[in-house]
């Protein structure tokens, strides 16, 4: 376990939290102080780069005026991930199965008490460096995520359309422009990322996911560059991951802005129900396929109106 203390004379970057004594039995407990930061790791086959890892995050953090842990969940690792993190001095959650990318941050997220959360991958990609200016932005927003769209030459060609194409959903149906979709380096506040945590999934779209979220509900997000380096070890991602992902998109905006689907797509009927009704007074007879198109537009509208009331009702404070 990392615990750093304020130096002499060093101005606070983030004020500790004191728990107040808890009485269980009759006796009083003291728990331990509150950590400024938690960097969660989740780690699959990564005894390559996880020890690297650990001593950058170490080395960048030690020198701040804040207390910190280094968590690394070993999810279900075959290698010496394990052991690669408690050599360099990581407290580590391991488990005896793979759980998944966003399994293993949700434990590590969950084992862990501090006023800021930051993930970061073990295989060497992300700088820990970047924490440093990422958490200064973190004290005004809920999220601030490392920006890799100047920095993808690491990506494999075969990839890149799929990215492309993922980005440009997400762009559209979010209606904002997302620099960095799932990129695995990120700073939030804890409070503001707790109340997404139930529909958050155990997969690599844990990223995607928490991204949609605060942006469909306006939270604030903010990006900083960041130097995206070639990877230790094997990618995880397999292709059929790129359709889970489309379909993670959807059932988000679903959720969260009902409306960035169900009009465009009652529209799309609509309109072709309208170029029918006129093709077919053309031929003085009105199809039955002209009436559906109208018909399925109306029915699609009025199911978006009744989700975007069912979300408003969610998003209720």
């Amino acid at each position: 376990m990392m615990i750093n203390r304020p130096g002499v004379g060093a101005a606070p970057m983030a004020i500790s939290i004191v728990s107040a004594p808890k009485v269980e039995g009759g006796i009083v407990a003291h728990e331990p102080a509150r950590f400024d930061l938690t960097i969660v790791i989740p780690a699959y086959n990564e005894e390559g780069a996880v020890a690297a890892t650990v001593d950058r995050i170490r080395a960048t953090l030690s020198s701040l005026p804040l207390r910190f842990e280094i968590v690394v969940v070993d999810d279900g690792s075959k290698d010496n991930t394990k052991h690669e993190a408690q050599r360099a001095g990581a407290r580590v959650l391991a488990s005896s199965a793979n759980g998944g990318y966003g399994w293993a941050l949700k434990r590590g997220i969950a084992g862990s008490d501090s006023e800021y959360v930051a993930i970061i991958d073990a295989d060497g990609t992300y700088p820990p460096e970047t924490l440093v200016p990422m958490l200064e932005i973190a004290r005004t927003a809920d999220m601030v995520v490392g920006d890799r769209s100047g920095a993808m030459n690491n990506v494999p060609l075969l990839r890149r359309p799929a990215k492309w194409f993922l980005n440009k959903l997400a762009n559209f149906l979010a209606d904002r422009e997302i620099p960095d979709l799932n990129s695995g380096l990120r700073v939030f506040k804890r409070d503001s990322l707790k109340r997404f945590i139930p529909l958050l999934p155990d997969a690599f779209s844990f990223t995607t996911t928490i991204t949609l979220c605060m942006l469909c509900t306006k939270m604030q997000v903010e990006y900083i560059p960041v130097a995206y380096a070639k990877r230790i070890g094997q990618s995880k991602i397999r292709a059929r991951d790129f359709f889970n992902f489309i379909l993670l998109v959807l059932r988000i905006v679903i959720l969260f802005q009902p409306l960035r689907i169900f009009l465009p797509l009652g529209g799309v009927l609509f309109l072709l129900g309208i170029a029918k009704t006129i093709y077919d007074i053309t031929l003085m007879n009105l199809s039955e396929s002209a009436i559906f198109a109208l018909l399925a537009a109306l029915i699609i509208w009025s199911l978006g109106l009744v989700a975007d009331m069912i979300s408003r009702l969610h998003l209720r404070p």
